[in-house]
């Protein structure tokens, strides 16, 4: 009875040929329909197996298959494949076909717009590939540039605000590399003069711009001949051997010799490294002189004007834009003698009066006459804008003029200060205005501790893990010491051996302190 249950279960999970797996093989050969199907064989007489039912006839109707075709519909199918494009005159374009919805004016006009922008946006790509070209056929110079009235890169207008350290007598973008062409173009000339070679402008340019990478021209010589006159001696020679192919040897070069104190020997001064050394130095006080100069004038146009001796001079006004100075004028060079060049008619009369006949001659002369050169008419004198009068903002509309020009000679005393501080004030003002900080800190060290003194090694580390900003320990006790100079009842110091410790009065009220430190350091401001 369990084979039996067990041969029906199998019977009836047996797929039939419509849903054969994946897996059969395909049939080659389809059976033909007027053959009948055979039949499962009939089981023996003492078979316990069950008889298999007839099987099925096949499914004719086949999976669809996994890619199908795109069937259009017939009215697209019967519809012509080509399309003609028919062109009347030159004018009018005509496509019933292609857009069949659509008036041939309309997409004529829509034509004509697309055409016309294309044309202007190639006319548009011509003139910028010429104006391309011609830029990079001029390329001017970055002092050039600036005078042409381009605005120069923030990198250059503020140079001033981004160096480090304490401001000074910073110099401009511009000068700084004008002193740095010197540095550069002193190490040529000197590596050239040193072994007796000719010095000229063509092998120092070359030099100067391969240890720049910046363009190196014949006005920035100008300009450092400008700032420093006694460098170098500027000649036009020539027969000098340059072994280049565009230069000949009978053209005119610029030489550069540099002017050097004779030795007491009587030998050949040579440029030595200390004198490069003097040389720099010199020509770095010379643009510092020169922007003074501007500076003074700046100082003068203020209101109340101001005047600063130069020898305590230690910053600039923090209203001198440093970046902004005037460019140095370049100084002239020595040119190439020109040949004789015949530029009027009563020149060339002069000169071929003996080759022409009485005729021609008078033509000419009436001709002279008729284009007589014209006087050259005056340059009109560059005359300075006048200076609008200074009235007052709207916002100081009703404001006493006495209160202003007290509260303006208060603003310029302290300006002045400013500009004459020495940095070992200026250092001294810097620690003036931690302290207020530095001694709350201290006092919630000995508050934390619970102790009466602490060595100076101690209270120090302590105070430098709680400040805000990195400091050494050995700058912490230098602010500690100046604040028990300044404080001697609240803070004091005792040596004992080889310790120094610190003893701090915490029954003191830290507010009048924190007070009395900051009065001292606007006191030490305005001084």
């Amino acid at each position: 009875m369990a084979q039996r249950r067990v041969t029906d279960f199998f019977a009836r999970r047996r797929p039939g040929p419509c849903a054969a797996p994946s897996r059969a093989k395909p049939a080659w050969r389809t059976p033909s329909p007027a053959k009948p199907a055979a039949r499962a064989p009939a089981p023996a007489p003492g078979s316990r197996k069950r008889a298999r039912p007839p099987a099925e006839p096949p499914c004719r109707e086949s999976a669809p298959p996994a890619r199908r075709r795109l069937q259009l519909p017939a009215e697209e199918v019967s519809a012509p494949r080509a399309r003609e494009v028919e062109w009347h005159g030159g004018d009018q374009l005509a496509d019933s076909t292609l857009c069949p919805q659509v008036p041939s004016k309309v997409t004529f006009s829509e034509l004509k717009s697309c055409l016309r922008r294309a044309r202007e946006l190639g006319t548009r790509v011509q003139e910028l590939r010429t104006s391309a070209r011609r830029k990079d056929a001029e390329e001017p110079s970055a002092p050039e540039a600036e005078g042409s009235g381009e605005k120069a890169p923030a990198y250059q207008r503020f140079h001033a605000l981004a160096q480090p350290g304490p401001p000074g007598l910073v110099l401009p973008y511009k000068y700084q590399v004008l002193a740095e062409m010197f540095r550069s173009m002193d190490t040529i000339v000197g590596m050239l003069y040193n072994r007796s070679e000719t010095v000229t402008f063509a092998k120092v340019k070359q030099g100067v711009q391969d240890m720049m990478r910046k363009r190196f021209e014949e006005r920035n010589v100008g300009q450092i001949k400008t700032v420093y006159p006694a460098s170098y001696r500027f000649r036009q020679e020539r027969d000098v051997p340059t072994f280049r192919d565009g230069v000949k040897k009978s053209d005119y070069q610029l030489t550069i010799e540099p002017l050097l104190d004779q030795e007491a020997g009587g030998t050949a001064p040579q440029l030595t490294a200390s004198r490069l050394l003097q040389r720099r130095q010199v020509f770095s006080q010379n643009l510092v002189e020169r922007v003074r100069e501007h500076h003074r004038a700046f100082l003068a146009s203020l209101s109340p004007p101001m005047a600063v001796p130069e020898d305590q001079l230690m910053r600039w006004h923090p209203r001198f834009n440093v970046d902004e100075v005037p460019d140095i004028e370049p100084a002239e060079l020595p040119q190439p003698p020109t040949t004789e060049k015949l530029a009027t008619a009563q020149e060339v009369l002069a000169r071929a009066r003996s080759l022409m006949s009485p005729r021609m001659e008078k033509a000419l002369s009436d001709l002279a006459l008729r284009t007589g050169e014209p006087g050259s008419p005056r340059s009109p004198s560059l005359a300075l804008p006048a200076s609008p009068p200074a009235t007052p903002p709207a916002a100081l509309k009703g404001v006493s003029q006495a209160l202003l020009e007290r509260i303006r000679a208060k603003e310029a005393q302290k300006q002045l200060a400013q500009m004459t501080r020495r940095p070992e004030q200026e250092q001294r003002l810097q620690r003036l205005e931690r302290l207020p900080e530095l001694a709350r800190l201290l006092r919630s060290v000995f508050v934390s501790e619970r102790k009466p003194a602490l060595t100076m090694e101690v209270a120090c580390a302590r105070m430098v893990g709680s400040y805000r900003a990195a400091m050494s320990p050995g700058e912490m006790e230098t602010h500690v010491r100046l604040l028990s100079e300044l404080l001697p009842d609240w803070l004091s110091l005792h040596c004992i051996r080889t310790d120094t410790y610190v003893k701090l009065d915490k029954a003191a009220d830290l507010a009048s302190i924190i007070a009395q430190l900051a009065h001292l350091a606007r006191a030490e401001e305005t001084l």
